[in-house]
């Protein structure tokens, strides 16, 4: 169920870099155990945000209050103080005041509280006279309570970040450093000199190792001997046993397929990322408002929410057009099963294992279109993108082996409707990145490593690859691409796009 042209989303999140190979067993499926999978889902930086944001949420809405009943006194009724503390946190929100760096200060903060008590006492005043010209501050207690709403903000959040240094010290988050040496081991040993930063490194990664045939990793004869993580499935094992929730790149993310890879796995597993050394300090150039400092080391936090891939929506979705679907296809279908029945014999479905979300198997239903011995073979190899694939001897091989309404079936895509059982199950989704055998998998992510990165949504009857064109025998990379920027870009209405160009690509073949 394909057509081949499509609009890429207009607007598309900026594509988080590919994901880091899973380990597969040489089958090809993934290893039975602790892995990936078995980590919950957490938002980027849980940790940090437990331990920070709360307490300074409950700072901002202390001095706010005490603020307004200072300035204001008695006349400050109840529904106004629940209308400034929620407006005093918004503006702070968005002066990215509740996303603190590893080593946070009441005095760095001091500009940004100071411009937005400012902008809050303006609106304050504003507002109190226009509703009640009795009741306007004058300039001069604006400008106090201006000052007053600083100083409170500041002395909260002053003890906020005491508590939080001395708790760094006494439990500090297990961390990963991502480069190469001399940088990485000099940023591991200030980080475990100095807990208040709230990291002890537990491991390094060294990029260039993760290519295959990397320069092997030169003997390690330092002070603060650390593991060097040089596979996926030592990343993966460390990261479960020490809960690493905090990452440090010492060199640019996106500078190679391997390190973006590296980069998606850690957040897709919750982990906060953060930048240190000459990359987060952007030398040249005005430096980065969020730039803070890792005992001299420059180091600002990458923003890297994950987008909303609307799970329960695009669920709703696709059971609301593959259930009528299902029953209006009802009478095709057993046309086309008596068809095959009557043509090639018994044996009317074809079952055949591909790989969904998150690396599981499950049985993809297909419509039988080899007759005879081949019949059992189809399912092993026959890939669920298509047979384009193959060369053209093959290809007139297999139409060799079809009857007329093998033939029939494939050139209409009937032979895939069986899959909107499988839609309902909950294994596909009628929009996603096509399925493919494990072996295939397995091959594709050795070649591409942002392939694996298609698992983290349910795979589709037809996809933004597909309607671009590239179905079997075109670039790998470019249909990893396109399913990637498919996921991070999710919305129905990209849906039913696909759905409407899909459906007007079968309509024109038939008609052709």
């Amino acid at each position: 169920m394909t057509t081949e042209h499509a609009d890429a989303p207009r607007f598309a999140r900026v594509l988080p870099p590919p994901a880091l190979p899973r380990p597969t067993t040489a089958a090809g499926r993934p290893p039975l155990g602790p892995g990936p999978k078995t980590l919950p889902p957490p938002r980027p930086g849980r940790g940090l945000r437990r331990r920070t944001l709360a307490p300074l949420l409950a700072a901002d809405c202390l001095a706010t209050t005490g603020a307004a009943l200072l300035v204001l006194g008695a006349a400050a009724t109840p529904t106004e103080l629940a209308a400034m503390v929620p407006a005093a946190l918004l503006l702070h929100h968005r002066a990215g005041l509740y996303r603190p760096g590893p080593a946070p200060s009441a005095l760095n903060d001091l500009p940004k509280l100071l411009g937005r008590a400012a902008v809050f006492w303006c609106a304050v005043a504003a507002v109190l006279a226009a509703a009640d010209p009795g009741r306007a501050l004058p300039p001069a207690l604006s400008a106090g309570a201006v000052a007053a709403h600083t100083l409170l903000l500041c002395s909260g959040r002053a003890m906020v970040y005491r508590a939080r240094r001395n708790a760094a010290r006494r439990r500090p988050r297990a961390a990963l450093i991502v480069g190469t040496d001399p940088a990485a081991r000099q940023l591991a040993a200030v980080l475990h000199a100095r807990p208040e930063y709230g990291m002890r490194p537990v491991g390094l990664v060294p990029p260039a190792s993760l290519l295959p045939g990397g320069p092997a990793a030169p003997p390690a004869r330092e002070a603060l001997p650390l593991p060097r993580l040089t596979s996926a499935p030592d990343i993966t094992r460390a990261v479960i046993q020490h809960t690493v929730r905090d990452v440090v790149f010492t060199l640019p993310p996106y500078g190679d397929p391997h390190t973006a890879a590296l980069l998606r796995r850690f957040i897709d597993q919750g982990s906060a990322i953060w930048l240190a050394g000459p990359a987060a300090a952007r030398e040249g150039r005005p430096p980065h408002p969020d730039t803070d400092q890792l005992w001299g080391f420059a180091c600002r936090r990458l923003d890297t929410t994950p987008p909303r891939h609307g799970s329960r929506r695009k669920r709703a979705l696709d059971l609301a057009l593959a259930g009528p679907a299902l029953v209006i296809a009802a009478p095709v279908l057993l046309g086309c099963a008596l068809a095959v029945r009557l043509a090639d014999g018994p044996g009317v479905l074809c079952r055949q294992e591909r790989t969904g979300r998150g690396g599981r198997s499950f049985t993809l239903l297909t419509f039988r279109t080899l007759r005879g011995r081949e019949a059992h073979e189809e399912a092993s190899r026959r890939g669920a993108a298509d047979d384009d694939r193959m060369s053209r001897v093959g290809r007139m091989s297999r139409v060799g082996q079809m009857s007329r309404v093998g033939r029939l079936l494939r050139r209409t895509a009937l032979d895939g409707l069986p899959q909107l059982w499988n839609v309902l199950r909950g294994d596909m989704s009628l929009v996603g990145p096509r399925p493919e055998r494990p072996s295939v998998v397995q091959q594709f992510t050795q070649a591409c490593p942002e392939y694996d990165a298609r698992h983290r949504m349910r795979p589709g009857l037809t996809g933004l690859a597909q309607v671009h064109g590239l179905r079997g025998g075109t670039s790998v990379e470019d249909r990893a691409r396109f399913d990637n920027l498919y996921i991070d870009s999710w919305s129905p209405w990209q849906d039913l796009r696909i759905l409407l160009r899909t459906v007007a690509r079968l309509v024109r073949r038939e008609g052709g």
